[in-house]
This record gives C-alpha cells, sequence and structure tokens, in this order.
C-alpha cells in the first residue's frame, strides 16, 4: 500500500513537533531510568496504585518504557513507538482512575503526554500527516 505524502510542512512546524517530540522522549528516558536500579521511592509509590513493591516489576515497567521510547526516536519505527506508548500510557490512566486519582493533573496526565506525543510525531512525520489529514 503506497501512501500519499501531504503536503510539506514549514519549518517551524517541523521544529516544533521536534521540540515535541523531544520533550516526550526525554520524560520517558527519565520515567524508565528511574525504574531501572529501581529507586526505593520508586517502588513505594508503586503501593498505593496497587502495584506490588517489587523491583522487577518496576524494571519491567521501565524496560517497556524504554523500548518503546527507542523505537519512537527511530524514524522507521516512530510510529510503532508511538503506538506502544501510547498504550503504556493507557495503561498509566486506567491505574489511576482504578485508584481515583484526581482527575486534571493524574487521570489525564496520559491523555496530555498522548496528545503532545502524536502532535509532535504529526508535525514531523509527513506519513503521519498523511494518514491524519486534518483539513484547513
Amino acid at each position: 500500500m503506497t501512501i500519499s505524502h501531504s503536503a510539506p510542512v514549514s519549518s517551524g512546524a517541523l521544529w516544533t513537533g521536534r521540540v515535541l517530540s523531544g520533550l516526550i522522549i526525554l520524560f520517558m528516558i527519565f520515567d524508565g531510568a528511574i525504574k531501572l536500579p529501581p529507586l526505593d521511592i520508586v517502588t513505594q509509590t508503586m503501593v498505593p496504585l496497587g502495584w506490588p513493591a517489587d523491583p522487577n516489576v518496576a524494571r519491567m515497567l521501565g524496560v517497556i518504557g524504554l523500548v518503546s521510547t527507542a523505537l519512537y526516536v527511530l524514524p522507521r519505527t516512530s510510529v510503532l513507538g508511538a503506538i506502544l506508548l501510547t498504550a503504556y500510557m493507557g495503561g498509566a490512566i486506567a491505574t489511576k482512575v482504578r485508584v481515583d486519582s484526581p482527575l486534571f493533573s493524574h487521570e489525564l496526565f496520559g491523555v496530555y503526554l498522548g496528545i503532545i506525543l502524536w502532535g509532535g510525531l504529526y508535525l514531523r512525520d509527513p506519513r503521519v500527516r498523511a494518514l491524519i489529514p486534518f483539513s484547513r
């Protein structure tokens, strides 16, 4: 299947997309990296969310986040990475909803990240713009 490329995007939009994607990448690297050792603060904050204070669970979540982020960084696999990160954030949203966290600051945080993630990819990747054509 061939996807026709949409109209070229302006230099400003391209750089905005790169900055948005960069913010997500930095956040996810931090999020994954703190789960690898894992820090005691990480395992202890997992308990009120219904997760065990198990370093292996924290590591597994960190690895999943970092692998998904690495796929998002690489242009050839960026859409797959975005899909996997969206699923990862969906799990975080479900966890927050289940424990009745505050709506706008906690439950919707993954939604905010998802909007930034896909917005950045949309602005920097013509394949995504061709798949999701917003008309003017």
